[in-house]
């Protein structure tokens, strides 16, 4: 069977992500030094300002991106190929695109959809041509991961706003979080204009076992029809993770395949005010949606650092050595 082509698109903007002046709490990644401060002893090994940018840039590279690393490191190993790792816009300020010459011989796309909303990262007609073009091959798969959408500005006074955002804060209990912070707005454009809307709504905290594990996810096992999730009986710990609302279309377009439980004994958030005990972690494409296949979840289940390791990485290891669809490569 031929090894599996892997791409890994980070759609940030790295110039617009680092340039936000650190006066500016609300939306946008902190900086090295902040992240090293609020947890100390945590990043100690990053604290020489000789080797290490000691700003946002410094965080991108030493903290975000390392983030990501075992998986790239696992999916070399099994596919025998380098993967692709391509940021949106890099350092130089060059914008390199989800086109055809980018991701040549590319059949596993995962994008990871960090970018602060603040950034207004649109995927452009061409991009979404492409992609159209890429889930028309039924041996291909697309991964779109946003991350939270916490402090959301809805309509209303400025005491409802605050008080909102203050539900969300305690709920997800994380003192490195600002009140807002959006992430996803290119992975959000581009599953609108592929018509199958989906937002990334709130930061909720995923419940844990007795021994600090995950809880168990809630999987659909008669919807996994790659068996990706066979094997995988938790995600991970993140302590804010999206509820993956279905908007308009996308309810007939895309399955719930798994969901995982939010921690009731964390403080209420009103999305649990109504009853709900989980969140729609992981949707995936209908048979009918796409030739190829569409997943839409969290960054970071492609993550290594918030815990269920162990069972990630026999998603990981699913997502990679999926067999192929013959005649199709």
């Amino acid at each position: 069977m031929p090894a599996r082509r892997i791409a890994v698109y980070y759609a940030w903007s790295r110039p617009e992500e680092t340039g936000v002046p650190l006066d500016v709490i609300e939306n946008r990644f902190p900086a090295l030094f902040e992240s090293r401060r609020m947890l100390y002893p945590r990043f100690e090994e990053l604290s020489d300002p000789s080797r290490f940018d000691q700003g946002i840039a410094g965080f991108l590279d030493h903290i975000m991106r390392q983030n990501f690393a075992a998986f790239v490191k696992l999916g070399e190993a099994i596919t025998g190929h380098p993967v692709v790792e391509i940021e949106r816009v890099g350092g130089d300020g060059r914008l390199v695109p989800l086109v055809r010459a980018t991701l040549e011989d590319i059949d596993t796309l995962i994008v990871i959809s960090f970018d602060s909303l603040r950034t207004r990262q649109q995927a452009s007609p061409a991009e979404v041509d492409f992609v159209r073009s890429f889930l028309s091959v039924p041996d291909h798969l697309l991964f779109v991961g946003p991350h939270h959408d916490i402090g959301e500005e809805e309509p209303g006074s400025h005491e409802e706003l605050v008080a909102r955002q203050v539900a969300d804060f305690l709920h997800h209990g994380d003192k490195t979080i600002p009140p807002r912070q959006g992430f996803g707005g290119f992975g959000r454009s581009l599953l609108t204009d592929l018509g199958v809307p989906v937002e990334n709504r709130f930061g909720l905290r995923p419940a844990a076992e007795p021994d600090g594990t995950p809880s168990p996810i809630d999987v659909d096992a008669s919807l996994d029809r790659l068996h990706l999730l066979s094997g995988v009986p938790t995600f991970n710990l993140h302590a804010h993770l999206p509820h993956f609302e279905r908007m308009a279309g996308a309810v007939a377009t895309l399955d719930v395949l798994a969901r995982q439980k939010i921690d009731l004994a964390a403080p209420p958030h009103p999305f649990t005010a109504g009853g709900r005990a989980t969140f729609d972690a992981l949707l995936q494409s209908k048979p009918t949606t796409f030739a190829g296949t569409l997943l839409v979840g969290d960054a970071t289940l492609w993550s290594s650092t918030a815990g269920g390791v162990d069972s990630l990485r026999s998603f990981w290891t699913n997502v990679v050595g999926r067999p192929s669809r013959e005649g199709h490569r």
